[in-house]
């Protein structure tokens, strides 16, 4: 039976929430990882999509809203950072496997099909016709225990 990527959301209680630390401090760790053939406009398109499907699922994960000096508001930020890396689509799938997998990692992934048809409907419907091990993916975004992430996505190249 495979998990849905909500059966076990990782998330920070309130008291985890310290804002005022260094981003390495936190308990759990945040990467997107795109697939390093992506041409610039596709891969940022891929890293912006899994992320806004990664922010409401990890409860506390977002900072307090800043005001400046003007007094304008700028929403909330991920506290706990999100580092953005690049490996082939091979790994993309092979990390989306071991998160999967892994009790307490919450994983949003972006197929293919997302950047090869322009109608959501049409997306999904590519998504359920193609078997599991069979799609491509774009990029995978995870959340989980900081030293398992680390392992999970060692040796993989940032983004630039």
């Amino acid at each position: 039976m495979t998990r849905s990527a909500y059966d076990s959301n990782p998330g920070f209680a309130p008291e985890e929430i310290q804002t005022d630390q260094p981003t390495g401090k936190a308990r759990l760790k945040w990467v997107v990882v795109v697939d390093d053939s992506l041409a610039p406009g596709h891969a940022t398109n891929a890293a912006i999509c899994v992320a806004a499907a990664t922010s409401p699922a990890v409860a506390g994960f977002l900072g307090s809203d800043a005001k400046d000096a003007d007094g304008s508001a700028h929403p909330g930020l991920p506290w706990a950072g999100c580092t953005v890396l690049t490996a082939p689509a091979s790994e993309l799938a092979r990390l989306r496997g071991r998160a999967a997998a892994s009790d307490g990692v919450f994983v949003a992934d972006m197929p293919a099909a997302a950047q090869e048809t322009r109608v959501y409907d049409a997306y999904v419907e590519a998504v359920e016709s193609t078997p599991g091990d069979e799609l491509r993916y774009r990029a995978v975004s995870v959340v989980g225990p900081r030293n398992r992430i680390a392992k999970m996505v060692h040796g993989m190249a940032m983004l630039g």
